[in-house]
């Protein structure tokens, strides 16, 4: 593929991804190579192999003679991923521990200060921000490229319904709390302590879900 075709293809590819991750692409929905195209002004080449991508990725199935269709995050992928997450952002934690930089400790210290701030004046738009940015912060800290890599892709995979359960007053609370324990951890240098609260952070957010009602988090 030639180096304008990639391009293209990766900007179709973010577009398609970015719109079945936040809903407007709903599962069943057949994904047209020449609406798609037409809408971002690009031929049919791009379009195509970025569901070939898509399809790699299990958010899209194409089936010979009949189209490509949307097959979204189910809610057996989302307890999946969070039983995964619970592990590998354990692990990044216990990493960060001893391999953080000063200046990204200081930004995370910095993130839970914020959050703190947000969390009392009720600022969900905020705090939805600010969690994204310190789970950012924890993976670069880990320092992996493909832990890194591998985490990121989850984090935007549930985006729709971290939204929905850090709206909610109490989880974004203990969400807070949770964080500032796992910036503590880390910053004395505690790898199995901050493995274990990072861990914890992930399961007890899975937790939250189960009690919200995992049908309604994926509307």
């Amino acid at each position: 593929m030639s180096h304008d075709n990639y391009s293209l293809s990766a900007r179709v590819y973010n577009h398609i991804r970015d719109g079945i991750l936040a809903g407007t692409f709903a599962k069943g929905d057949e994904l047209k190579e020449k609406n798609i195209g037409d809408e971002l002004g690009v031929s049919r080449t791009p379009v195509r192999e970025a569901l070939r991508q898509l399809e790699l990725e299990g958010l899209v199935s194409i089936i010979p003679n009949k189209g490509a269709f949307v097959e979204g995050v189910s809610t057996d992928d989302i307890r999946d991923i969070y039983e995964i997450r619970a592990l590998l952002e354990g692990l990044c934690a216990r990493w960060a521990a001893t391999r953080i930089s000063d200046e990204l400790m200081a930004a995370m210290e910095e993130n839970i200060y914020l959050t703190e701030f947000h969390e009392k004046k009720g600022n969900a738009k905020k705090l939805l921000e600010l969690d994204n940015r310190f789970h950012e912060l924890l993976y670069e800290a880990g320092g992996s490229k493909e832990l890194m890599r591998v985490l990121k892709d989850y984090h935007e995979y549930v985006g729709r319904v971290r939204k929905v359960t850090l709206g909610e007053t109490k989880r974004a609370k203990n969400s807070t709390h949770e964080h500032k324990q796992i910036c503590e951890a880390i910053k004395n240098h505690d790898a199995l302590l901050a493995e274990k609260c990072a861990r914890e952070h992930i399961n007890n957010s899975k937790k939250n879900m189960e009690h919200l009602g995992w049908e309604n988090l994926i509307k």
